[in-house]
């Protein structure tokens, strides 16, 4: 017999049919490719035992000048700041908070139902509510139970609706007795949050589903669904404060205040750009803002016009506030502290839509549903300029672009992107795998990042058969290799800011039905930390595409394997991997060992200490998988040998 070394292109290729892509790999899961050889991914963990109420959709890290370090997280129904590990609910008040005693409550004997009383308030079932300054109804139901921050489960009339009473400490539900009278009072003060928004993208028919006067008409019915947007922030910092917009909504504003410690920041609510000091034609409608970092100023990309009505909304319109003034958007006027406006506009004027921004180190990229720009300041009296950069571009979904080594690539509705002073189609080898399994209706939801430490672009994306993301393909940008698999992230973050224990973030959602007083809550989760999912087992694997002896005409007989496995970084004390040699002697054949063939099973395991491992296979081509599914391993493929020999033909 003599050795065959099983040397295989790194990379995985769909787009090519198993025979012909001899040679290199055909699938695989939680693996990647360093040096040109696939390894098992690295682990990742919760950052907190906290966890965050909605779907996660945007997460922004940035350090104040006192040297604070938050972590602005956004979800369908609040907006937090994460610091030291503590989610502080800064989600705005849909209005300011009712006089004192405008609340009153009624408990019933043997239940948890609390009724809540208050007059016009406005409410849905599904908003939060916060209240203070109630006295306990005598019984169970004490101060504490009641002044806390309550998701509401039903509403009764205009002026009254239910909660469920809940321990503060635990959640656990809280039953009142026959000692709570009821009213709660005199003073009690309501604190009502902005109505939640969509967890995904959802059609709506009929009365409601569009906006007042929309396309079927006040009160009337259609045919033809509305598409109602799922939730999307957007945020960014303005030096040390913190500035977030919902997709087609308000600009909000959250002051980090000049105190050294943040605890009383921290106990506020973010308010309306439109409400600060010196206010001035704030958008009260955008698609996006961002912040210009070298220049200081906060623009809307797609947003109410200048002098526009309340309702006014042009969606490919670009308009930026006076410098350092981020309140102040009046392009004629007097900025509060006396200097000559810098505010403007400017309008794209192709396309029906902005869909996306990316900001680069020079420039920010705009994206239309049909064309690209570039955004750059000038410095001069015009500030910002507008550059048509390719016409018949698209992109998939608000976030599915990243930028690496200033170069930026995305995702589009039928192929990938990159542009690095021109744009052009990013080859793959997955395009067919992906494109044809996707959900485009939840296509709002696919996200991009950067994964610096490994070269890698990730985008997580719905499969056809789910409406939540559940898969990523990587583009490793060094090696100029595509890998793919199977994992659910809603939003992410690659940041240098944090590196205790790491700077790459992302968020997962755990989806129940807030109506029934169960609200989603959600995880943040540390990525390339330790070998494990979260503590328990990561299962992964990589098979490669079937090989041959000649040009298949011969059968092959092998006997043994020699490994080549590195273990570096695992924590099992013998880490174990499984070898499978999977034979079949025609393309279109099932493999032998197929997992519902369990009595031809050819596998193995090996692990540090294996020098050889003897299976016994024989066909006209085969293929190899390596798989592990055990904590505390970690594992790299080199270049094994297999012990062939030529065994006949016919």
């Amino acid at each position: 017999m003599s050795f065959l070394k099983l040397v295989f292109k790194p990379g995985i290729n769909r787009d090519q049919t198993n025979y012909s892509g001899e040679g290199g790999w055909s699938d695989g899961d939680k693996i990647r490719f360093f040096s040109g050889f696939p390894q098992k991914l690295g682990g990742w963990q919760k950052t907190t035992s906290e966890t965050f109420i909605g779907v996660c959709r945007q997460v922004w890290n940035w350090i104040t000048s006192f040297t604070d370090n938050f972590l602005g997280v956004g979800t369908d129904i609040k907006l937090y700041i994460e610091v030291g590990g503590q989610f502080y609910d800064i989600t705005p008040l849909r209005v300011p908070p009712t006089a004192a005693g405008a609340v009153t409550f009624a408990a019933s004997n043997g239940s948890s139902v609390i009724t809540v009383s208050n007059t016009a308030h406005g409410a849905l079932a599904g908003d939060y509510v916060t209240f203070s300054g109630a006295v306990s109804l005598g019984g169970n139901i004490t101060a504490d139970v009641l002044n806390q921050n309550y998701v509401i489960t039903s509403i009764v009339d205009p002026d009254s609706f239910t909660i469920s009473a809940k321990n503060p400490s635990t959640g656990a539900a809280v039953v009142a007795n026959a000692s709570d009278s009821g009213n709660g009072g005199g003073s009690t003060v309501g604190a009502y949050e902005i109505h939640p928004g969509y967890p995904l993208t959802t059609a709506g028919y009929g009365w409601g589903a569009s906006i007042y006067n929309g396309p079927y008409g006040w009160g009337l019915g259609g045919s033809t669904p509305i598409d109602l947007l799922q939730r999307d922030w957007f945020m960014d910092n303005f030096e040390n404060d913190f500035v977030a917009n919902i997709r087609r909504g308000p600009i909000y504003y959250w002051e980090r205040g000049a105190s050294a410690s943040p605890a009383t920041a921290l106990g506020t609510r973010a308010v309306l750009l439109s409400s600060l000091s010196g206010n001035d034609s704030v958008p009260t409608l955008a698609m996006q803002v961002a912040v210009s970092q070298n220049d200081k100023h906060l623009l809307a990309f797609g947003c109410q016009p200048y002098a526009g009505g309340a309702t006014d909304f042009d969606p490919l319109l670009i308009r930026w506030a006076s410098q350092d003034e981020p309140q102040y958007w009046n392009p004629t006027g007097t900025t509060p502290d006396g200097r000559a406006s810098s505010a403007g506009f400017l309008r794209v004027s192709r396309g029906s839509e902005i869909v996306a921004i990316q900001a680069t180190r020079q420039e920010i990229l705009v994206y239309t549903d049909t064309t690209l720009y570039s955004l750059q300041f000038t410095g001069t009296t015009d500030v910002f300029a507008l550059q048509q950069l390719a016409d018949n571009i698209s992109i998939i979904s608000p976030r599915a672009a990243a930028t690496a080594n200033n170069v930026t690539y995305w995702m589009g509705t039928d192929k990938f992107y990159v542009y690095s002073g021109q744009i052009q189609t990013l080859p793959t080898t997955v395009r067919e795998y992906v494109y044809k399994d996707i959900n485009f209706a939840q296509a709002d939801q696919i996200v991009s990042g950067t994964n610096e430490g490994f070269n890698e672009i990730w985008w997580f994306y719905p499969s056809a058969d789910s409406n939540w993301n559940n898969r990523y393909v990587i583009y490793n940008h060094l090696e100029q290799v595509w890998y793919f698999g199977n994992l659910g992230r809603t939003a992410w973050l690659d940041t240098p800011l944090r590196d205790v224990p790491t700077g790459l973030y992302t968020a997962e959602y755990e989806y129940t039905d807030t109506v029934a007083g169960t609200p989603n809550s959600g995880n943040l989760f540390a990525h390339e930390v330790g070998v494990n999912d979260d503590g328990a087992a990561m299962t992964c694997f990589i098979q490669s595409n079937d090989f041959d002896l000649g040009d298949g005409d011969q059968f092959i007989l092998t006997r043994r394997i020699i490994p080549d496995i590195s273990y570096n970084q695992s924590t099992a004390a013998t880490p174990t991997v499984t070898l499978a040699i999977r034979p079949r002697n025609f393309p279109g054949s099932q493999y032998q060992g197929d997992p519902s063939d369990t009595q031809n099973v050819i596998e193995t395991s090996a692990n540090i200490y294996t020098d050889q491992v003897f299976v016994r296979a024989r066909a006209r081509q085969m293929a190899l998988r390596v798989a592990s599914d055990t904590e505390g391993v970690q594992w790299q493929l080199g270049s094994p040998r297999l012990d062939v020999r030529q065994d006949g033909r016919r």
